[in-house]
């Protein structure tokens, strides 16, 4: 009775644990053993599109202060003629007017009905392509790109990409400390996963921001994603329908995390329960088409039903708890595999030795997030509302 008594619990902890692992150990070896050169297109060595095929689509909710800065920054990206369109969303702001006085062109869209960051992105789309623009790239209000990225991108798509994903940092504008530990862990899903799948020839994901999509893919298939993690959903409806998502390491988007722990706890909560909310609707569709011989709808199974790296950490440890030997060395096994994933984020960003010396509150970290796990549920269960994360960094 004991022996099975512990060996439930402990099978219960292989099976939530294993998905994130494998995606760990994936994604992780690619990085640190497959060649760069095998990594994304490089702008450098393609031919580049004419400026008007391409339109950059800005999403905005309430930025009236950050919208300015995203349109400068596009437009020193793109040039003078680079088509950039503001959908103002639902506004009840100056975001259409600080648009428009920083050279965008702005698109008001006001239903109260359509409540999510989905329909502000259809709305664009729609408004693009009926304008004869051959692709599309969303970049959120709230960000800056880097001087490379609109040449990388249209590079990318002169080369023959159809769907692409730039990379997209989250930076911390505090020293504290759990703000950089996020910041962190940001980088490990936001940056070290799609570089990893990039190198393996699989489907690098859609990251929400600092994506670009041709007119043929738009058309065959609509942006139809209207959750609160729709990113994630039409990333599923195009690993589903064959199509792959290349990775441009070099263009970088980067945006800042809120400042204060209450809009950073909204802002995590909201994402994670809009995955765990996604995960329940599309794992077993996925998991179908798996056994049917789709064997690359592996890696996507992985990451849509891994835990976030708090709670796999946490039940890692729970884990090597157990008196069992099979038991701890899987748990062992996996703490160095999560060990080697930070490490390698670590190494993807700045100041790699200052960021080490962060992983000594990485318990506190875990602890923090465990808290978090209402929020966590709400947002697993709530509409794909478009709260505007809260900031201190107003201009």
């Amino acid at each position: 009775m004991t022996h099975l008594l512990l060996t439930l619990p402990g099978a219960l902890l292989l099976a939530v644990t294993t998905p994130l692992v494998l995606e760990l150990t994936l994604v992780t070896l690619a990085n640190l053993l497959l060649p760069s050169r095998r990594a994304g297109p490089e702008a450098s060595k393609m031919p580049q599109a004419p400026n008007s095929n391409l339109a950059i689509i800005v999403p905005a909710h309430n930025e009236e202060f950050l919208v300015s800065r995203c349109v400068a920054s596009l437009r020193a990206s793109g040039g003078p003629t680079q088509k950039i369109i503001v959908v103002a969303h639902n506004c009840k702001d100056a975001t259409a007017d600080r648009a428009t006085a920083a050279g965008a062109e702005v698109l008001v869209y006001d239903d109260p009905s359509a409540v999510g960051k989905g329909f502000a992105l259809r709305h664009g789309f729609q408004h693009a392509l009926s304008a004869g623009c051959c692709a599309v790239m969303v970049v959120d209000a709230d960000s800056i790109v880097s001087a490379n990225t609109v040449a990388a991108v249209q590079a990318a798509l002169a080369s023959g990409a159809r769907v692409l994903q730039c990379r997209y940092e989250m930076e911390s504008t505090t020293d504290r400390s759990s703000t950089r530990l996020a910041a962190l862990a940001f980088r490990g899903f936001n940056v070290v996963r799609p570089r990893g799948r990039e190198r393996l020839g699989l489907s690098a994901g859609i990251l929400g921001n600092g994506f670009a999509i041709v007119r043929e893919v738009l058309e065959a298939i609509p942006y139809d994603a209207f959750s609160v993690v729709e990113d994630l959903e039409y990333h599923l409806h195009l690993v589903m329908a064959g199509e792959r998502v290349r990775y441009i390491d070099q263009a970088v988007i980067s945006a800042d995390f809120p400042e204060s722990r209450a809009g950073e706890a909204v802002q995590r909560s909201r994402w994670e329960g809009g995955r765990l909310l996604t995960a329940r609707a599309w794992a077993v569709p996925i998991l179908k088409q798996v056994l049917r011989g789709r064997l690359r709808l592996i890696e996507p199974l992985c990451d849509l039903t891994g835990l976030p790296l708090a709670f796999g950490v946490f039940a890692l440890v729970l884990a090597a708890c157990f008196p069992m030997h099979w038991l701890r060395w899987y748990a062992a096994a996996s703490l160095a595999v999560v060990l080697a994933h930070v490490l390698t984020a670590a190494w993807a960003g700045p100041d790699f030795l200052k960021t080490l010396q962060l992983l000594v509150l990485a318990p506190l970290y875990v602890l923090r997030k465990l808290w978090m796990i209402p929020g966590v549920l709400r947002g697993s269960s709530a509409k794909a509302e478009w709260v505007r994360t809260e900031r201190n960094n107003t201009l």
